[in-house]
């Protein structure tokens, strides 16, 4: 589902807001996590997940296309870690739509 399919869902399903009124939540809030992340600080959404962020050493990596060796730079990257009940709701979901094996 991209961004502005989200949007669309969620304003189908509050008529009482506008598109825009919607944008503007979904935009606030995808902010709201963004700079808390950038401060280094954990946003944990109850039922959801949590947004971390996790430090990467330097490392020595590989051209893949000539196995050359190359320097990578120490990076802070952001980490999503699914809550119990998401995992949950995803596994039941990912049961149904299984095929039958046998």
């Amino acid at each position: 589902m991209t961004k502005s399919e989200l949007i669309a869902a969620l304003a189908e399903a509050n008529p009482h807001l506008t598109g825009k009124d919607v944008e503007t939540i979904v935009a606030t809030i995808f902010d709201q996590i963004s700079l808390a992340l950038a401060r280094g600080e954990r946003v944990e959404l109850r039922g959801f997940g949590a947004f971390t962020i996790k430090q990467r050493l330097a490392r020595t990596g590989r051209n893949p296309r000539t196995g050359e060796a190359v320097p990578v730079d120490e990076k802070v990257v952001p980490f999503f870690k699914a809550g119990k009940e998401l995992r949950s709701r995803v596994n039941k979901g990912a049961a149904r739509t299984e095929p039958t094996r046998g």
